[in-house]
């Protein structure tokens, strides 16, 4: 039995995968320290209004989503590794210097600098990860990926918590110096990662973003992962003050929800990871929104008949069944912009899917908070008949699969390489 759970569990990747991965957990944890805490820093530590510090927030997801059309071609041009290596020191530097802020300019400089490094880390992660890993095994190696996401998130957030104190300004230097110094750590790990660099193609082989727009299997996977993460993933930020407002869900419940999300995503992202191998992509991936139905309506339930500790046990359950949704769309979406794109585009292809996180991130939130403020329990029914058209969107999309990505891959890996590869 025991044996059997492991094998389970062994998502079976190669050693610089794994090397990554662990890189990456180091990643999320620093994030993971500073971000539930960069607003109450900037209002309570340096006395910004609540309107400017949300507004310095905002300034990370717009230097995102203006530096992630650039980032496509260098990580093509030059190679992931280089890219996610600029992007890791970037992000150190604008993190690292926040305790010198004094003045607003500052905060909305140096977070420029932060969301310009951040821009790059994705597409160039995410190639990588393609690139180290044999086509068999890209959907485990993507669904590992998201286990450490959220582990290390989940870790720091917790760390974090223990570390920030209001009244002691000294406690969230820690922070930014901490996580300042795990962008570092993830750096000094890529001079073990081996990266051929650019990737040589025909001189007539298209190499621009008008070859990623033509794609129309692609243009559908990105208006997908747009619903996903409008209806789903964004409004995820939302739940607080509607359990809190609706429900008088205390604050410590509320961190013990999102951190019962989190245990969920560690414990079942490999297993379903393993489970729906040889399965069809896109009947897989409609399962995610199917979930998130019955978490969004579960959740508004909970709110309209409930309050205190029966209200926290079922939003309890709502957020676990959101994160076993979750599961899904490693193996089953990422993989598959992986492998329909070409080796020399990539990383453009990449790029352009990090634009439907960010602009999918803005319009969730947006239109939900007004939303939620004007008639609370309408918001999430609303995102659940949402969730209901992209998974509807998902299986009209199956046909559309070339037939030898249609299924998800099903075969005994490599043997995995023990031996480091050096500075590559």
């Amino acid at each position: 039995m025991i044996r059997r759970l492991a094998r389970t569990l062994d998502p079976r990747l190669p050693a610089q995968v794994w090397l990554l991965q662990l890189g990456g957990v180091m990643n999320s944890f620093g994030n993971g320290i500073v971000l539930p805490f960069l607003v109450i820093y900037l209002h309570d530590i340096r006395g910004f209004g609540l309107g400017i510090s949300g507004l310095v927030v905002a300034t990370s997801a717009a230097a995102q989503l203006t530096a992630g059309i650039g980032s496509g071609p260098l990580v093509d041009r030059l190679g992931p590794k280089r890219v996610l290596g600029a992007g890791l020191v970037m992000q150190s530097i604008g993190i690292g210097l926040f305790p010198l802020v004094r003045s607003p300019w500052e905060a909305f400089l140096l977070i420029a600098i932060e969301g310009a490094g951040s821009a790059g880390f994705w597409p160039s992660q995410s190639t990588l990860i393609a690139r180290l890993t044999p086509a068999e095994r890209r959907h485990a190696a993507y669904a590992q990926q998201r286990v450490t996401m959220n582990l290390g998130i989940g870790l720091g957030g917790l760390t974090g918590g223990l570390i920030a104190s209001v009244s002691s300004p000294t406690s969230f230097t820690v922070l930014f110096v901490v996580d300042a110094a795990t962008f570092l750590a993830y750096f000094f790990v890529l001079f073990f990662i081996h990266d051929d660099g650019p990737v040589e193609h025909h001189a007539d082989a298209p190499s621009s973003y008008r070859a990623v727009l033509r794609d129309r299997v692609f243009a559908r996977l990105w208006v997908l992962n747009f619903l996903f993460v409008a209806a789903g993933y964004s409004l995820f930020n939302l739940v607080p003050p509607f359990a809190a407002d609706q429900a008088d869900v205390s604050e410590h419940q509320i961190g013990a929800l999102f951190f019962i999300n989190t245990i969920v995503i560690v414990l079942a992202q490999l297993p379903i990871s393993r489970a729906i191998e040889g399965r069809r992509r896109m009947r897989a991936l409609a399962l995610m929104p199917s979930l998130w139905i019955i978490c969004w309506l579960l959740l508004d339930f909970a709110g309209w008949r409930f309050d205190g500790t029966t209200a926290f046990v079922l939003m309890a359950v709502a957020l676990a069944i959101f994160g076993v949704g979750e599961c899904f769309h490693g193996p089953a979406h990422q993989a598959l912009v992986a492998d329909i794109g070409p080796t020399h585009l990539r990383g453009r292809y990449f790029a352009v899917h990090s634009l439907s996180w960010g602009l999918a991130g803005t319009v969730g939130p947006a239109l939900g908070g007004f939303v939620l403020a004007a008639a609370p329990f309408a918001l999430w029914p609303l995102a659940a008949g949402v969730c209901a058209i992209a998974a509807v969107g998902a299986l009209r999309t199956e046909p559309r699969i070339p037939n030898e990505l249609a299924r998800i891959p099903h075969a005994e890996p490599e043997p995995p390489v023990l031996a480091l590869a050096g500075t590559g």
